[in-house]
């Protein structure tokens, strides 16, 4: 019988391990907390950015087309538990306008990807990977 070491949660040691793919999500959005006064970033705004963030399927957030969320206003809405989309709004401007987030827009305002190859050719989004070089 082989044993098969678990961390503290019963998942696989190997399940636990750290990829070099990008910087933890969770990690970045703890240290903004804690200078989130020298970004000029309110709590609110935190949230917003934690429901972004929340949009990406790997705990870290990767560089190019793969880091962009195509999240409508509609489904960020949701996973703030009913925020107006006004409101919503104006806190994806600030985190705009702050440089944590980029915005690639599409002609006619959708989000969304076109894949070519089986590789993401063309992206329309909020893009996470600013985030990843701010100096936090």
């Amino acid at each position: 019988m082989e044993n098969t070491f678990r961390t503290g949660f019963g998942r696989p040691k190997s399940a636990t391990q750290v990829s070099c793919e990008g910087p933890d999500k969770w990690a970045l959005l703890d240290r903004l907390t804690t200078a989130a006064d020298c970004f000029e970033l309110s709590h609110r705004t935190l949230t917003v950015l934690k429901a972004l963030l929340s949009f990406l399927p790997s705990r870290h957030i990767p560089d190019g087309a793969a880091g962009i969320v195509f999240a409508s206003n509609a489904r960020l809405s949701e996973r703030l538990h009913g925020m107006p989309e006004s409101t919503l709004r104006r806190h994806l401007a600030q985190l705009v306008r702050v440089g944590l987030i980029a915005r690639h827009d599409s002609p006619n305002r959708k989000r969304f990807a076109r894949n070519r190859g089986g590789a993401i050719a063309l992206a329309f989004g909020f893009d996470l990977s600013p985030l990843s070089f701010s100096q936090i």
